[in-house]
């Protein structure tokens, strides 16, 4: 198994060692392979796109057709995992809490609305535990860092999990995103969950 790591900027080690750990628990053989050009996007299996800086990250990859490959294949049901600011990139729209309507690159392939740093900046990152039913009845530890909040959701898309606040976790199809930070949880099912949309194609 190929998994491919949107390797621009981010939280690139801790979703190399999530994948790595996740893989030697369900006894998976593969690799990760960092993913910086079109030519990268073709030869994975499926793809992680990581925490970071959503509006950098979108275009440091539109430059080099980067973002269009891989929209076109997300298009063709390329598993995902998209964290944070990976999930705004994977968004329909994008707002910001401040400035409001962002003009940012994104893929649209995820039929939600996203509103970036829905809960403050850095000092009001937090941490909670998380009910996500399909990864089992145990608590998921989430990790909010700067998160964004999924404001509103297509009739395709599955809620995963919610606070008071709104909706943190989705998944469509062939793509999971979530606003918080599942690779600094210690917690490997979100990744499991994803290498398994990869194992089953989806």
């Amino acid at each position: 198994m190929r998994v491919g790591l949107l390797g621009i900027q981010g939280d690139l080690e801790e979703h190399i060692a999530a994948t790595k750990r996740a893989m030697e628990e369900e006894k998976i053989r593969g690799e990760v392979l960092m993913v910086k050009t079109p030519q990268d996007v073709e030869v994975v299996d499926g793809i992680i796109i990581p925490g970071g800086e959503s509006t950098t990250m979108g275009v440091l990859a539109s430059t080099n057709g980067t973002l269009s490959k891989l929209s076109k294949r997300l298009s063709e049901g390329l598993p995902a995992l998209g964290t944070c600011a990976g999930l705004i990139l994977l968004s329909r729209r994008s707002q910001d809490r401040v400035v409001g309507p962002t003009e940012q690159p994104l893929t649209g392939s995820l039929d939600i609305e996203i509103s970036r740093n829905a809960f403050g900046r850095q000092r009001e990152s937090f941490e909670m535990e998380l009910q996500i039913p399909k990864l089992g009845e145990k608590l998921f530890h989430g990790v909010f860092i700067r998160a964004p909040l999924i404001t509103a959701v297509g009739r395709q898309v599955d809620v995963l999990s919610s606070i008071q606040e709104g909706v943190v976790a989705v998944q469509q199809g062939n793509i999971i995103g979530t606003c918080f930070h599942p690779e600094l949880s210690g917690d490997t099912r979100v990744h499991r969950f994803f290498l398994g949309l990869i194992n089953n194609g989806t």
